[in-house]
């Protein structure tokens, strides 16, 4: 029998690991997403007759979430659960019952209850969050913010909850209890986030603070139901509304800030 000593020497070392995986999975999610990006890039310029250099805003844009998290963050899911031989069962996933759909309502409004609170206090003191690519392209394209509310449901909460919650906070959970597995996997998830945002530090360190509250609660989800549906959902739910105030923002010729995670 081993000693209490190396017994925990070797908890720590394997939790150890845990984390560094979890961390090397979001950065390999990342730079799958900028390596699928040139053949889906190149793909739709031949289609569409289009130089590479001219390929408008909104084109970038879908061409971002279609490599990001409809192509790479699968792929990279995919090659963890291939790798290991779990099979998908290690990402339970089932139509959401009664109980579920009920998380589902109260984790959405949790989540925009934290938003609305954090912005009361940031404009209390004075703070700006950075500028997010996509709203910027929203607001600048208002037409096309429907489809962006579709694609939440679509690519974004079933792309970015598979990776996240479904591989990472699972592995995690592997090795800690739920609340420290449900904060790690948000560390890694918030700070993805910076790729997508402009302006100074302190702005862009604050819109990630911001993005670490709703990630916190759809880890939640997940621990709670072990359905990652209900945090995908979730997830489509909060993004779309963003966009949804961010329409009515442009018809109502206001510029709302979106915060979509």
């Amino acid at each position: 029998m081993e000693s209490a000593t190396s017994s925990g020497s070797q908890s720590s070392g394997s939790r150890g690991r845990a984390v560094l995986v979890a961390a090397g999975l979001a950065i390999l999610g990342i730079v799958g997403g900028v390596v699928v990006t040139i053949p889906v890039t190149l793909v739709y310029s031949s289609l569409t007759n289009t130089a590479v250099g001219d390929i408008g805003g909104v084109a970038l844009l879908g061409i971002s979430l279609v490599s990001l998290q409809g192509l790479a963050f699968p792929l990279v899911a995919w090659g963890y659960v291939r790798r290991r031989g779990v099979g998908w069962s290690f990402v339970p996933a089932s139509l959401p019952s009664l109980r579920a759909v009920a998380y589902i309502v109260g984790g959405y409004l949790a989540a925009f209850g934290a938003l609305i609170v954090v912005s009361v206090l940031l404009t209390l003191i004075a703070v700006e969050p950075a500028q997010n690519s996509a709203g910027t392209t929203a607001l600048e394209n208002p037409g096309i913010i429907p489809y962006l509310a579709v694609l939440q449901f679509l690519l974004v909460g079933p792309g970015e909850e598979l990776l996240f919650r479904g591989i990472i906070q699972g592995s995690l959970r592997e090795h800690f209890d739920a609340w420290p597995a449900i904060l790690l996997a948000s560390l890694t998830f918030a700070p993805i986030h910076i790729f997508a945002l402009s302006g100074g530090p302190a702005a862009v360190a604050t819109t990630i603070g911001i993005l670490f509250v709703p990630s916190i609660v759809f880890g939640y989800l997940y621990e709670k139901t072990d359905n990652i549906l209900v945090p995908a959902l979730t997830h489509g739910l909060y993004n779309a509304t963003l966009f949804g105030i961010t329409y009515l923002g442009t018809q109502l010729e206001q510029t709302p800030e979106l915060l979509s995670v």
